[in-house]
């Protein structure tokens, strides 16, 4: 490639004998040229074995001068270029000043046109031209530069015919030049096909990759010096088409080459430190296969190794750093060692510095250390982790435009980040970003390539957030058919293997509990709804097989006995099976023998089973609490004094020690109070003896135990009847009016929220009260079979005489203004009249109903109770309207279709769902099961009242009665309103009124804020029309359009002011309101 005369190899003494021979060659002489170019090539070759910078500078100004005297025309000018051009990349290579790399491409343009036809150096100058370009695409990627290297690599491929000597001649990845001249080789193809391949993703480039590698393989025999590389390159071409393809046997034909390679290049040989990298890159990409562990360690030794022999400043430290980096932390996640994450981190941020904007591997760099800064933001909650962890997945994807090879990861990785933030921040244009770049990455990964699975499950993951946000139960269906596609690519044996299989069981449980409240008309639907159970059967069997994947000492041990434990409630709570109960408390228990240092999840499960434990009186909530607070300590050990860092414990575990304390409180007093209060029922029992010493000194225990208690938030009135000033407390939005009946008078006490009480004496007796009370009991039974509007408005104007009209000028005088609300709170014989609709019914004169909004309550507590309730989030409304037209005994109520039709158009455009349950879907369970899942309630059905037996007192389905016993035993959550329109659901037991629990009653007591009842039969067209008109009244007239159950007094009122003239009397005020608020 260039010429020299002959002195000895010495590179000194050339260097001074080159420079005597060019003292003799003074200006102009014919060989002061060639001169010239020996002591410049001589002062490269020092500068190769020396490392002197100032023998290449001058090498290169020789050069520069040696080419001035072969002007364009000379013979041997093409030589004299292609000698700077090497020199200048060499000094490139060393300064990485991008000037000397450009200025090198363009001496070798200008060179390659010169050589003469046939010339044997032209395929050197074809390769050195390409290698260069190859090289400034890896500093700047151009893909320009890539495809024109790739076009001289082929060029120069053909001027070496089959069997040629030289047609095997390789680099290494570097594309740097091996010992021999080595002119267009198999190799140096397959090198710059496979970066295009990175690039652009195009599978013929890597298949033509390997075949040329294969090649020249078979062209390099045992014992060549070469052969490491040319193992070496083949080995990671197939490891290429593995993460593409996902074909095992190439990772497997990959490790063996690389061992090859490495048992070729013992201690001490200078390209080692890459045989070790390589070796464990593919070991790691073979753990992320098969997920063997034994891969991860002995790659994580490997590359410690390797990073002894690349010292600071040597050109491929930056990615022996990132490939140990990346190593740690799939081994963090794994065992969950800290140590290792936190090295990651550090090794990330180091390799990084060495790649700056431009450098090839920047987008590599920038992706891991994100990676590694997310995983520590789920570990400790830093949350600058995660702002950066975005910003920097943010920027290696601009890095990575469509076509892009590592496009589809990248993706999911950033919407990783993002969801991370959302579940923080709850910001919901992240989750819609998070939603659509999944959707993009696994479009990226089709069938067979190795990214699907966690493409799979990253985006249901996305998608079941959604869910859980707007309720959308095709966002739910979608992520359960995603995670099982995601499982089975999830062999037995695979270390992920139970991730996807809670994933897959989490979804199910939350399809379990949305879709029983979903009730369907037809066979088909009702068959699904059936199967309603199988989801959480099916998350349970999951949730079992995960945990036995991940065995104690397992990092997220852990999150897999919660996520089995809240299945097993949640089954309880349906079926009420106590193993279920037993077991998860059981799950919970082995929380409190874990040894190794508690990570974060493992606090977090420790909270929610304290939280479960006192929340269902299990006797584990005390060691549940000693267990989470132990976790908190070990938690607080492993972080820095940064406020910031204390900042995120203290919101992590907010309230918990004054939880636990109060726990420890509660359960200590209750036991010792149960202890006190048994011992005194014994010895009242016992008829022996004085006993008066004893008792008295349990009766002064029991006293010190209670002043105790009641010194206990929220239990200073514990058993003393309630303050007045807590009465008052239940009149704020209005008077409550409480009617007594006694043997010595009756009376009316006035409640008002800021006066003192009004006491009205009724002009009317205890026996008057019982008399009028059971005419109205017998008219009410033959409403609607003969006309007995007068009876009734005889009564009405009787109970308006002696008791409501005296009322109401008490009213008038403390300036409650007129439409007001006021509470009713009948008491004994009053609770079986109807005290709403009393009137003179008198033309010019007004009833009740004309002055004040009734409102009822079946207890002053219950309201009381009510006023200190916080309103629940109005954000989800979920409704369920349940019609019974034919009950298992009973006639038929031919308006329930109807009016059910009636409450879907009013509400499905309203709520956030509306489930509708009619005839043979209205079961005892099936009503159960939707109110478990519901906030709103319309049922329409037959109310059958026992008087004699009030828990049994029922609303009759289609299987048979739904007893108030049952209703009262549900546990239901954040009720909101219920309207009854059913006979007799706010009537009690005339004999026994003040103990009467009627239906309406019932569901108050379990929660519902708001119940509409009937206190007769309703005629069916009537409750139609009312039904209508209500819901009509009762949706907002704002912007918002949602329900308003604080308005539903309201709404009933207009309602059936608008049916006055339409509807008889006795129906005009069959319907009642009862309110707890």
């Amino acid at each position: 490639m260039w010429k020299k005369s002959s002195f000895p190899t010495n590179p000194a003494n050339n260097v001074e004998k080159y420079r005597a021979a060019l003292q003799r060659c003074p200006p102009g002489s014919s060989r002061r040229s060639s001169s010239l170019n020996n002591l410049a090539l001589s002062l490269r070759d020092r500068f190769l074995q020396r490392g002197i910078m100032s023998d290449l500078d001058e090498a290169i100004e020789l050069h520069r001068a040696a080419s001035l005297l072969r002007p364009p025309g000379h013979s041997d000018r093409f030589l004299y270029l292609i000698n700077l051009a090497t020199s200048l990349r060499v000094r490139f290579q060393q300064r990485g000043i991008m000037s000397d790399l450009d200025e090198s491409i363009e001496l070798h343009r200008a060179a390659l046109p010169l050589y003469p036809r046939g010339h044997s150096d032209r395929s050197t100058s074809l390769y050195n031209l390409a290698t260069n370009l190859q090289i400034r695409f890896q500093q700047s990627g151009i893909m320009s530069d890539l495809d024109e290297a790739i076009e001289l690599h082929r060029a120069a491929l053909l001027l070496y015919p089959p069997g040629h000597s030289d047609r095997s001649s390789v680099s290494e990845q570097s594309c740097t030049q091996p010992s021999s001249q080595i002119q267009a080789s198999l190799n140096n193809l397959a090198i710059s096909l496979r970066d295009r391949f990175k690039q652009r993703g195009i599978m013929s480039d890597l298949d033509e990759a390997i075949e040329l590698h294969r090649a020249a393989l078979l062209l390099c025999p045992p014992g060549h010096s070469d052969r490491p590389m040319f193992l070496t390159n083949l080995a990671k071409s197939l490891g290429d088409r593995l993460q593409q393809s996902g074909i095992m046997s190439d990772i497997d034909e990959a490790i063996e080459l690389l061992r090859t390679a490495l048992l070729l290049r013992p201690p001490g040989h200078p390209d080692r430190s890459t045989s070790l990298n390589n070796l464990a890159n593919i070991l790691q990409d073979r753990f992320q296969q098969r997920g063997i562990m034994s891969d991860l360690d002995e790659a994580i030794e490997l590359l410690r190794t390797a990073l002894l022999l690349y010292p600071p400043g040597h050109s491929d430290r930056s990615s022996s750093l990132n490939n140990l980096a990346v190593s740690l932390r799939d081994r963090f996640e794994q065992r969950g060692t800290m140590s290792d994450l936190d090295e990651s981190i550090e090794l990330h941020q180091a390799a990084l510095l060495l790649r700056p904007p431009g450098h090839s591997d920047r987008s590599s760099s920038l992706n891991n250390l994100a990676g590694s800064l997310r995983e520590r933001f789920l570990q400790r909650g830093i949350m600058s982790d995660i702002d950066e962890s975005i910003e920097l997945h943010r920027a290696a994807l601009l890095l990575c435009p469509p076509g892009h090879s590592d496009r589809s990861g990248f993706l999911n990785n950033l919407a990783l980040s993002l969801r991370d933030r959302f579940m923080h921040h709850g910001i919901m244009s992240d989750l819609g970003e998070i939603i659509e770049l999944h959707r993009a990455a696994l479009l990226l990964c089709p069938p067979g390539h190795s990214g699907r699975s966690s493409s799979l499950n990253n985006l249901a993951n996305s998608l079941r957030d959604r869910f859980e946000q707007h309720g959308i139960m095709s966002d739910l269906d979608e992520a359960i058919e995603l995670h099982r596609a995601a499982l089975l690519l999830y062999p037995p044996g695979h270390s992920d293997r139970s991730m996807s299989l809670d994933n897959l069981a989490i979804s199910l449980r939350d399809r379990f509990k949305q879709r029983g409240i979903i009730l369907a008309l037809s066979l088909q639907d009702r068959f699904l709804r059936r199967g309603i159970m199988s989801d959480l059967d099916d998350a349970i069997e999951l949730h079992r097989s995960a945990l036995l994947l991940r065995p104690p000492g397992h990092p997220l041990r852990s999150s897999s006995l919660n996520n089995l434990a809240t299945s097993l409630r949640d089954r309880f709570l349906q079926r009420g099976i106590m193993s279920d109960f037993d077991e998860a408390f059981t799950l919970y228990l082995q929380l409190s023998h874990v040894s190794q240092a508690a990570s974060r999840i493992d606090l977090g499960v420790a909270k929610s089973w304290a939280a479960s434990a006192d929340i269902l009186n299990h006797g584990s909530a005390l060691l549940a609490y000693k267990t989470a607070l132990k976790f908190l300590d070990q938690r607080v050990s492993l972080l820095s004094s940064s406020s910031h860092h204390f900042d995120v414990i203290r919101e992590a575990v907010s309230s918990l020690a004054t939880d636990a304390f109060s726990c420890s409180v509660r359960h200590a007093l209750a036991e010792e109070f149960k202890r006190l209060s048994f011992r005194l029922h014994n010895v009242f029992d016992q008829s022996t003896g004085d006993q008066s010493p004893q008792i008295r000194q349990l009766t002064m225990q029991w006293d010190d135990v209670v002043s105790r208690i009641r010194m206990l938030h929220g239990f200073s009135r514990f058993l003393l009847p309630p303050l007045f000033s807590d009465l008052q407390k239940a009149a704020e939005d209005g008077p409550v009016i409480i009617l007594n009946a006694s043997q010595y008078g009756c009376d009316a006490l006035i409640i008002h929220s800021t006066e003192d009480p009004v006491h009205v004496s009724l002009d009317t007796a205890l026996a008057d009260v019982s008399e009028l009370s059971s005419e109205f009991q017998s008219l009410a039974e033959v409403f609607g079979s003969s006309d007995r509007q007068y009876t009734l408005v005889r009564i009405l104007r009787k109970l308006w005489d002696h008791v409501v009209q005296p009322i109401v000028r008490s009213l008038e005088k403390s300036k409650v203004p007129p439409r007001s609300r006021i509470w009713w709170c009948p008491t004994a014989e009053f609770t079986l009249l109807p005290i709403h609709a009393a009137g003179p019914y008198e033309k010019k004169k007004d009833n009740l109903s004309d002055i004040y909004i009734s409102s009822y309550t079946p207890t002053l507590a219950t309201l009381v109770r009510a006023r200190k309730q916080v309103s629940r989030d109005p954000s989800s409304q979920h409704f369920v309207a349940i019609g019974q037209a034919n009950p298992d005994r009973g006639k038929g109520l031919r308006c329930v279709a109807p009016e059910l039709a009636i409450v879907a158009k009013r509400l499905e455009p309203v709520v956030s769902s509306f489930t509708s349950l009619e005839d043979s879907d209205a079961t005892v369970q099936g009503a159960l099961d939707a109110l478990n899942h519901n906030q709103w309630l319309h049922l329409a059905c037959h109310g059958m009242p026992n008087r004699q037996q009030p828990f049994q007192s029922s609303f009759a389905m289609r299987n048979g009665p739904l007893m108030i016993k049952d209703i009262i035993r549900s546990n239901w959550e954040n009720s909101e309103f219920a309207f009854l329109s059913a006979c007799h659901t706010t009537v009690g037991d005339e004999k026994n009124p003040d103990e009467s629990i009627h239906l309406a009653a019932a569901m108050q007591f379990c929660g519902f804020r708001s119940v509409i009842g009937s206190m007769w039969s309703v005629d069916d067209e009537v409750a139609r029309q009312v039904v209508s008109a209500f819901y009509r009244k009762l949706i907002r007239v704002d912007d918002s359009r949602r329900l308003d159950c604080t308005n539903a007094a309201v709404a009933l009122h207009k309602a059936v002011k608008s049916l006055r003239n339409k509807i008889p009397l006795e129906q005009q005020i069959v319907f009642v309101h009862m309110d707890m608020q």
